[in-house]
């Protein structure tokens, strides 16, 4: 989920990947800052659910695995 409101800047991610614990899948921008969000668990990338442009709240979830 992300870790605090904020417009998406960049994926990192797409569905298909294999990603770790802790590694880096999107970066938000919030009050002037850039702040990467990280995954929470090890797996598969199944579907991304925010894109470039859009606000996403704290809690949200933007990143499914399998």
């Amino acid at each position: 989920p992300a870790n605090m409101a904020g417009t998406v800047i960049n994926v990192l991610v797409q569905p298909g990947d294999e990603i770790n614990e802790g590694q880096d899948v999107l970066v938000l921008e919030s009050m002037k800052m850039e702040v990467p969000v990280q995954a929470q668990a090890s797996g598969k990338v199944v579907e991304v659910k925010a894109n470039i442009g859009d606000f996403v709240n704290d809690g949200d979830i933007i990143v499914v695995l399998e």
